[in-house]
């Protein structure tokens, strides 16, 4: 009995690059709807980034997910830059780790998604706090948890495409 098989990969179309800024796209719109100041609500841009620096590193890298901080700092008026280093950072170490997440299945993934995203939100909280705001509590580390538990019905959604493409009879 071999003691770590490595799991099966299959084999996925390419991806195409718009398909990665409609996602990019609609994770920014769901971070504009008015339920910012709730709390255990997921931060989808921050999914999205990790998830595209993990499968397409190259296509998605700590730029895209700068100027993606950006957006979402001038588009939730907060702390200007915030957002971007988080994301920046997130980009950086998915892409540190993405040729080891990619041996694991979705919920393994999910775990060290969680990881990545609890240190992304303790930097936003760090920045804040250093900016003179007070600790939010912990509550507000809830949406990192909600959101590793949407990572495996992510990786579903935003693979589906390139499944679709390479379902069909035709060689490559």
């Amino acid at each position: 009995m071999p003691l770590d098989t490595p799991r099966q990969q299959e084999l996925l179309a390419p991806v195409k690059l718009r398909y990665v800024v409609i996602s990019l796209f609609v994770a920014l719109i769901f971070i504009l709807l008015p339920w910012r100041d709730l709390r255990g609500v997921p931060d989808l841009v921050a999914l999205v980034i990790v998830f595209w620096a993990i499968h397409q590193p190259r296509q998605v890298g700590m730029g895209a997910a700068f100027l993606a901080g950006l957006l979402v700092d001038a588009a939730n008026a907060v702390l200007f830059g915030q957002h971007a280093l988080a994301y920046a950072f997130l980009a950086f170490a998915a892409y540190a780790l993405h040729r080891r997440m990619l041996w694991f299945g979705p919920w393994p993934q999910a775990l060290h998604v969680l990881l990545l995203l609890l240190v992304a939100q303790l930097l936003m909280v760090m920045v804040r706090m250093y900016a003179g705001s007070a600790f939010p509590g912990w509550s507000y580390f809830l949406g990192s948890v909600i959101a590793a538990a949407l990572w495996p019905l992510a990786t579903l959604v935003l693979l589906a495409p390139q499944r679709l493409a390479a379902s069909k009879n035709e060689p490559i």
